[in-house]
């Protein structure tokens, strides 16, 4: 499989990853954690696991996910609070319920909601 390199600020160090990683999800997309009752808006996408070893092993082993999936930067929300959470492919699915999210920085990267999905900014694209 062929590779590339890049530097995580999240991980501190260069990552390893293949040049064409399949993503379900894109930016701008709403999803829903499989098993921990939250939702969010995708706002960015690690080609492979890119955190800090911390913070993977602080995941008990049993639910550890596999590294070498797409890993999703979210602007997420429950009942209680909005935050950013960051969660592997295996672990989303399509939020059903199609409704925007409630989240205090949605406005500094998205503009509207339209069609169940959120438009990036203009001037954040690539």
């Amino acid at each position: 499989m062929d590779h590339s390199r890049y530097f995580s600020p999240q991980a501190g160090r260069q990552v390893k990853a293949p040049r064409h990683a399949e993503a379900r999800f894109a930016i701008g997309d709403v999803v829903r954690h499989r098993m921990f009752d939250f939702r969010g808006v995708v706002f960015d996408i690690d080609p492979v696991f890119a955190n800090s070893e911390e913070w993977y092993e602080s995941i008990p082993e049993d639910m550890r996910p596999r590294r070498d999936q797409p890993f999703y930067h979210l602007l997420a929300e429950n009942e209680e609070s909005s935050y950013v959470a960051y969660v592997s492919q295996q672990n989303l699915m399509v939020d059903r319920d199609g409704g925007p999210i409630d989240h205090p920085s949605l406005q500094q990267l998205f503009d509207d909601f339209t069609d169940g999905r959120y438009r990036l900014r203009r001037g954040l694209t690539h």
